[in-house]
C-alpha cells in the first residue's frame, strides 16, 4: 500500500496561520475548536490555516493519536477524515489521556483499543493506513517541522512563518484574526 497524505490545510490565502497541536492537550482541544470559525471569520480566501501535529510524550497515548489522525489524511477523504479524527478527539479527550498523564481507566487501554475508539467515534477507518510503515515518512515531517522552527509545546501559533508567542488558545477568534489579517 502507498500511502499519500494530504496536507492538514484549510482556505486558500495568501496570509498563513499554523497551529501546532498536539490532540488530548485540554490548550489544544481549545484551539482547534475556534478554527473554524476563525477562517469563517477571516475568509478562506484571505487565509491558509494549517494544522501542525505536535506530539508530546507526557500525553501517553500522542503518538499513537497522532498516527491515528495522520493515517486519516491518507484515506480517500484526506483532510475531512483527519479533522473528522481530531474532533473525535477533541470531543471525548478524557478518553483518549490519563488522569494526572499518569494514571486511570488509560492504564489498561491498548494501542488497539485506542485505534478502535477513534474508529468507532469519528466513523472513519484508520487501522489498516496506521499499520503502514510508509506512514513515519509524514509523522516524521511534523516533528522536524517542529523543531526546526523551535517549537516545543503545543498550542503554539505561527503567522506567516513566525512564531507568535504572545498568542494562546484563550484568545478570542478576533484576536487571532487581527495578527494574521493586520
Amino acid at each position: 500500500m502507498s500511502l499519500q497524505a494530504q496536507p492538514l490545510e484549510w482556505g486558500h490565502g495568501p496570509r498563513t496561520f499554523e497551529v501546532f497541536l498536539e490532540p488530548t492537550c485540554p490548550f489544544s482541544v481549545k484551539t482547534f475548536n475556534k478554527l473554524n470559525a476563525f477562517l469563517e471569520r477571516a475568509g478562506a480566501d484571505n487565509v491558509t490555516v494549517k494544522i501542525r501535529l505536535q506530539s508530546q510524550p507526557w500525553h501517553l497515548f500522542s503518538g499513537v493519536i497522532v498516527r491515528c489522525i495522520l493515517a486519516a489524511s491518507t484515506l480517500p477523504d484526506g483532510k475531512a477524515a483527519a479533522h473528522k479524527v481530531m474532533q473525535a478527539v477533541a470531543d471525548h479527550r478524557e478518553e483518549f489521556e490519563f488522569t494526572d498523564h499518569c494514571s486511570g481507566p488509560n492504564m489498561q487501554a491498548t494501542p488497539e483499543e485506542i485505534v478502535a475508539r477513534i474508529e468507532r467515534y469519528s466513523g472513519v477507518q484508520v487501522a489498516e493506513a496506521f499499520a503502514c510503515p510508509e506512514l513515519q515518512t509524514e509523522i516524521k515531517w511534523h516533528c522536524k517541522y517542529a523543531r526546526q522552527n523551535g517549537i516545543h509545546v503545543s498550542p503554539t501559533f505561527m503567522v506567516n512563518g513566525l512564531v507568535q508567542a504572545d498568542l494562546g488558545s484563550g484568545d478570542d477568534i478576533e484576536v487571532w484574526a487581527k495578527r494574521v489579517l493586520g
